[in-house]
């Protein structure tokens, strides 16, 4: 029994494609920005609300180590180097551009509008503002139309990076990130990277679907979701007509933004953003 049970199980393995075998690679991932701390040590960049992918020199993949559907001629520009950073189509484009990144047949016509912008070189050697620097030279001579380095600047003070933070928002990007100029490359969440925007943001686990009422009766009302430190609540709004006939599937994980945490530690003014990119 003990071998049919194994021979089950290798053959489903087997069937599975490979890019759903991968695990998730470890990467750089943000605080939250906060007065107490001197901006002039970091190099800011905006925040772009696009696909976070990975690039090895052979394979580009998702956070989750699912290997991005991209044509082959937009990999073969890429340098044989590793690389981090966003797919990204334009300022308010994710829904659109989730599209197409996800289709496991990509459209060229769609592909090309897909620039990848990088923001980090992982495992490179020195600070992040030598890498930074490293990271124009990849890109100039890479000579890829589609390949592009994430600008970085200085900023004076917190008046300039609250003026800088406003030009971005009130052009319809969703803020900045800071990264600390002499830090080594390291991984996980720390204060090395900072985002700063007018919402905050963070992720959760779906655990259950409420349901609606009135005129959501029939569809989902909210979703019941759990945070990285096990406190449970509800996410009610946000959701567009089709997601609350399709709702995200218990197991998976969203992204919710909110204005501040309660005396409790919960999130006040939840509201649903996004299916976690993956």
């Amino acid at each position: 029994m003990a071998r049919l049970l194994r021979a089950l199980l290798l053959g489903l393995a087997l069937a599975m494609p490979i890019h759903a075998l991968a695990d998730a690679p470890a990467i750089v991932l943000a605080n939250v920005y906060s007065e107490q701390i001197d901006p002039r040590l970091y190099l800011v960049s905006e925040k772009l609300d696009g696909v976070r992918a990975l690039w090895d020199g052979e394979i580009l993949r998702f956070r989750s180590g699912r290997v991005v559907p991209a044509p082959d001629w937009f990999l073969a520009g890429l340098p044989k180097v590793a690389l981090d950073g966003e797919l990204w189509i334009g300022r308010g484009q994710f829904e659109r551009l989730s599209g197409i990144v996800r289709k496991e047949k990509p459209v060229d016509a769609e592909w090309r509008q897909v620039r990848y912008m990088i923001f980090e070189l992982p495992d490179a050697p020195g600070t992040f503002s030598e890498r930074s620097g490293r990271i124009v030279e990849i890109v100039r001579q890479a000579n890829c139309t589609w390949l592009f380095e994430i600008p970085q600047f200085f900023p004076v003070d917190r008046q300039a990076l609250k003026k800088r933070l406003a030009e971005v928002v009130r052009g319809g990007g969703e803020g900045l990130m800071l990264h600390r100029a002499d830090a080594p490359y390291q991984t996980g969440r720390s204060d090395v990277l900072l985002k700063l925007k007018p919402w905050l943001d963070a992720e959760a686990t779906v655990i259950g679907h409420l349901p609606g009422k009135g005129r959501f009766a029939g569809q989902l009302g909210a979703l019941r979701v759990r945070r990285e430190d096990g406190r449970e609540f509800r996410l009610g709004t946000g959701f567009t007509e089709a997601q609350r006939r399709h709702p995200p599937a218990v197991g998976s994980v969203v992204t919710y933004r909110y204005r501040e945490l309660t005396a409790q530690g919960l999130p006040r003014f939840a509201s649903f953003l996004r299916l976690r990119d993956e």
